[in-house]
């Protein structure tokens, strides 16, 4: 397992994080003995950074009785506000912050996630949407600040709503936040133009998200595949007729799998970790298979740069998230 600096935070973290919404529920039921395992199995591999929302279920409370039986070294811990907009109001299209965090919420909202984390400190506490209207009000960040001065978080970042990755680029050459949360996989590389470099350059740690496409890129996704109620991709390929999405995934893998990967999973793993300034990518790892093969994939280093340029120019096939019918 490669590792990192946090950005000006300094701890060194795995390249290679573990997502945590699917412990409250988002890819499906799972015995909550078995989610516990997962981070402890995930932990045991050298991951040591683990990402996490208010607004994943049951995923900060799982978290925190995993941390209890965790024998090593704690992990970084990075947690969100959850917003109180009402329904998905704020995700996709931008909200007043008034709506989204009204004053004393973030208090509110971090001081519930220290409870069910069972720790005294939270290492990076992140808004799980941001708009960059809201930098004409300062209370928002004033209380992360006062947060951050009491020793209840450590580091403070904003999680990008979609895919329009230039939103955080004002808040990040500020100087006011250490971290930024985007989406980042093959068929949206548009963070390598401007985000990543950006980050790079004030050093602002970068979190890469959905790196393989919830999934898709990993190829299981068939015309028949059906997701029980309560999964979040129930609806997520189907806003375009799912031969499309099947279709790009096969070239893909005509294209680059085996002759540069094993697999589609570890080439999309590897392609996001190419670039220096992605500080970790997280990935769902609630099942100690999924852990293993990321991390394998993790460690088989950059792809060779003709292949990453390949894909980079050529295979991009960006959609907002917020178009599936998922949030209608």
């Amino acid at each position: 397992m490669q590792y990192n600096p946090f950005g000006k935070l300094g701890t060194r973290v795995s390249r290679l994080g573990f997502g945590a919404m699917g412990l409250g529920g988002s890819f499906g039921s799972y015995d909550e003995k078995d989610l516990i395992r997962s981070v402890l199995h995930s932990l045991d591999k050298g991951v040591t950074m683990i990402d996490t929302a208010r607004n994943y279920g049951e995923s900060e409370r799982i978290l925190g009785l995993a941390l209890k039986e965790w024998k090593g070294e704690r992990p970084f811990i990075a947690s969100k506000i959850q917003s109180r907009g009402p329904g998905n109001l704020g995700w996709g299209q931008p909200i007043p912050v008034e709506t989204a965090f009204p004053k004393g919420w973030l208090r509110e909202s971090a001081e519930i996630s220290l409870r069910l984390l069972g720790v005294e400190t939270i290492d990076l506490m992140q808004l799980h949407q941001y708009w960059p209207q809201w930098d004409k009000v300062d209370y928002w960040m004033e209380e992360l600040l006062q947060l951050k001065q009491e020793g209840k978080i450590r580091g403070i970042g904003i999680s990008l709503p979609d895919q329009r990755h230039d939103l955080a680029l004002t808040l990040v050459q500020t100087g006011k936040i250490d971290s930024v949360q985007t989406v980042f996989h093959i068929f949206d590389p548009l963070p390598l133009d401007c985000l990543i470099p950006i980050c790079q350059e004030n050093n602002v740690a970068v979190i890469a998200r959905c790196i393989l496409d919830e999934g898709g890129l990993t190829g299981f996704l068939r015309e028949d595949t059906e997701f029980e109620e309560g999964d979040f991709r129930k609806n997520y390929f189907d806003y375009l007729p799912r031969s499309v999405y099947i279709d790009r995934v096969n070239q893909l893998k005509e294209a680059f799998v085996p002759k540069y990967a094993d697999s589609l999973a570890e080439l999309a793993i590897r392609f996001v970790l190419q670039h220096p300034g992605v500080t970790t990518a997280i990935s769902s790892m609630h099942v100690p298979q999924y852990a293993d093969e990321n991390i394998a994939a993790a460690s088989r280093g950059p792809l060779p740069a003709d292949a990453f340029e390949e894909i980079r120019r050529h295979y991009r096939w960006v959609r907002n998230l917020y178009e599936t019918k998922y949030w209608s």
